[in-house]
């Protein structure tokens, strides 16, 4: 089975171990006046499986495949492609993830940004730092101001 299959399968079974819950196990714990409303807090999750799973069995299944491309991804040429890219933007995810709390979002964020698009191979530094900063200010303000969540805009040692 090529490596798409196997990823998509991969997928299928998160996809149905997701679903499980969702369906099974969220709503039980609801109060009694939330079940009878139109939508429950379940329902995007029970969208999203479903949605999930259908996507999987295209995958498993080699639906979405007509003839190999030339584009196609070989997993027999895997090491020829740019890993350590792809390495170094998951690393940089964790790292973010563990920064987002002790550096606030602002910091951790932007860094987060400007890290990611030096990464893939944006050179020119002055309009990665204005996207960046632009970005980060409108996310943390619709956050925050708009949608009434705290989000910690400075690092602990400032802001605490």
């Amino acid at each position: 089975m090529a490596l798409d299959r196997w990823i998509g399968l991969v997928l299928l079974g998160i996809c149905l171990i997701y679903g499980y819950t969702a369906w099974f196990t969220m709503d039980d714990a609801l109060a009694p006046f939330m079940r009878r409303n139109p939508i429950w807090p379940s329902t995007f999750p029970k969208v999203l499986s479903i949605l999930g799973i259908l996507a999987s069995l295209v995958i498993v299944l080699g639906l979405e495949k007509g003839d190999a491309k030339i584009g196609d991804i070989d997993y027999r040429k895997l090491w020829e492609y740019n890993l350590g890219q792809a390495l170094l933007l998951l690393g940089l995810m964790v790292a973010y993830a563990l920064l987002l709390r002790p550096a606030g979002f602002l910091l951790s964020t932007s860094g987060f940004l400007i890290a990611g698009s030096l990464i893939l191979g944006e050179r020119r530094i002055f309009l990665t730092l204005m996207i960046a900063g632009v970005a980060t200010g409108i996310v943390w303000y619709l956050v925050q101001v708009v949608l009434g969540i705290f989000l910690r805009p400075l690092p602990l040692f400032i802001g605490g």
